[in-house]
């Protein structure tokens, strides 16, 4: 009986043409980050330079192209390699040692992502904007504007929707937070230096 096949939904990050994040079903693949092995024919592709890069990033798989490459004609190989690889879970083992600041740079980019998709697409769809400040020891900073400054319904809009989304593909986000502004007022997000959803 032939194992059943992984689905992928790949899916471009803005402003990345060399990359894909190939969504995952919960609880394929476990951690985030780079990777210092995976399966074949997965590793394959990464020895014979299709792909410089892969890494985990919670229900996801993050794929960077080689130079010169272009996914309409590699795509179909990358994604075949993946259904193989994904029916070896235990030959995904994680890069040990990372430092701090290259997982704020990895969540940097998820945030940016993230921003820049579904999640700043219900913001702009409200008249409002999301900008992202910084990420600094896994908390996001961002910035809310348009009709989302000073909207009550904005912590929903963080919390909820950014904030869940973000720790879906980046397990170690340890907070957001709305950057401090003169015109907010406090009690607009209970603490407004404090991280959405907890007392600070």
């Amino acid at each position: 009986m032939k194992p059943a096949v992984v689905p992928l939904h790949p899916q471009r990050i803005p402003g990345r043409a060399d990359r894909l994040r190939w969504i995952v079903p919960a609880g394929t693949l476990t951690g985030t980050g780079p990777l210092a092995e995976v399966p074949e024919p997965l590793a394959t592709l990464l020895t014979d330079g299709t792909l410089t890069r892969i890494e985990l990033e919670g229900e996801a798989v993050v794929t960077c192209l080689g130079a010169d490459r272009t996914w309409a004609r590699e795509g179909p190989r990358v994604r075949s390699a993946l259904h193989a690889a994904l029916g070896d879970p235990a030959g995904w083992i994680p890069a040990t040692g990372g430092a701090p600041r290259d997982d704020d740079a990895r969540l940097y980019d998820t945030a940016r992502a993230v921003i820049a998709g579904q999640v700043g697409d219900f913001a702009r769809s409200h008249g409002g904007r999301i900008e992202l400040v910084g990420v600094r020891d896994g908390v996001v900073t961002v910035r809310l504007g348009g009709a989302c400054h000073g909207c009550p319904a904005s912590w929903f809009t963080l919390h909820q929707r950014l904030e869940r989304r973000l720790r879906q593909r980046h397990p170690g986000l340890r907070a957001v937070r709305a950057a401090a502004s003169p015109t907010t007022p406090a009690s607009l997000f209970g603490r407004p230096r404090g991280p959405l959803g907890a007392s600070s």
